[in-house]
């Protein structure tokens, strides 16, 4: 997993759902596609702890489309 793994599902977050989350939980919402994605998991529910939110991160520009690490 790099950088740009985890800042990427923090970018989606915000755009799509309209939540700000940080590095962390871009990080979990990364793996959790991931499972989410094995043929085992098809019909199953998952749960996705985030763990922090993305308030520390405004300023740093992340959620900018133009910032790409």
């Amino acid at each position: 997993m790099t950088d740009e793994d985890a800042y990427e599902p923090a970018r989606l977050s915000a755009k799509t759902e309209g939540i700000s989350v940080g590095i962390s939980s871009g990080a979990a919402l990364w793996a959790a596609i991931k499972v989410a994605k094995r043929a085992e998991n098809a019909g199953k529910n998952l749960v996705v702890i985030l763990p922090d939110s993305g308030e520390r991160y405004l300023s740093s520009g992340i959620y900018s489309d133009e910032t790409k690490r």
